[in-house]
């Protein structure tokens, strides 16, 4: 699959990208893993990661153990042409507070990213997949929170910000939003 910008955006000099892609192909300093809690990486977007990366994603990924939903952790890139992977650990639907929870996930992924002083990150649909996340809910939230931090953090390293969907389903609910 070749990837293909979607739609471009430009905030406070920022790129903020929408792209149909498969997020284990691309070529920035780290991808946002949909994860969960206990960083399992078994299916969905997390397992095509490990299934790439390779199991030392997994490896460092267990000796981190748990984390809460709406925070975020960083490994290794394993074999993927990244240099890390951020697990961002949205909510499941009908947990409660879900929207703050993703936004938080995605901020908190965003602010790990700067802590280490990237300049591109690439996200997936945050819990939209088996985590039953509505996807035009999703899309709203992540391009909102996206914008925002950019707009506030004019001074930060990230230049860019993809958000990669290889679906076209969930690639048009997001055009519709953007």
């Amino acid at each position: 699959m070749n990837t293909e910008i979607s739609r471009r955006e430009v905030i406070s000099g920022k790129f903020l990208l929408l792209i149909k892609g498969d997020i284990t192909m691309e070529k920035v300093d780290a991808i946002v893993n949909a994860a969960n809690s206990h960083l399992k990486h078994g299916g969905g977007v997390a397992g095509a990661i490990v299934r790439r990366g390779g199991p030392i994603i997994q490896e460092e990924s267990d000796r981190i153990g748990f984390v809460k939903v709406g925070e975020a952790a960083l490994t290794g890139g394993g074999n993927l042409p990244v240099r890390f992977v951020i697990h961002a650990v949205g909510p499941r639907w009908g947990e409660g507070d879900e929207d703050n929870k993703l936004r938080q996930a995605v901020e908190n992924s965003l602010k790990l990213a700067e802590s280490r002083k990237l300049h591109t990150i690439s996200l997936p649909a945050i819990s939209s997949g088996i985590f039953g996340f509505p996807k035009d809910r999703c899309a709203r939230i992540i391009l909102t929170t996206i914008r925002q931090y950019l707009a506030h953090h004019p001074a930060g390293s990230l230049s860019e910000v993809r958000i990669c969907l290889f679906d076209d389903d969930t690639l048009n609910v997001f055009m519709e939003k953007f």
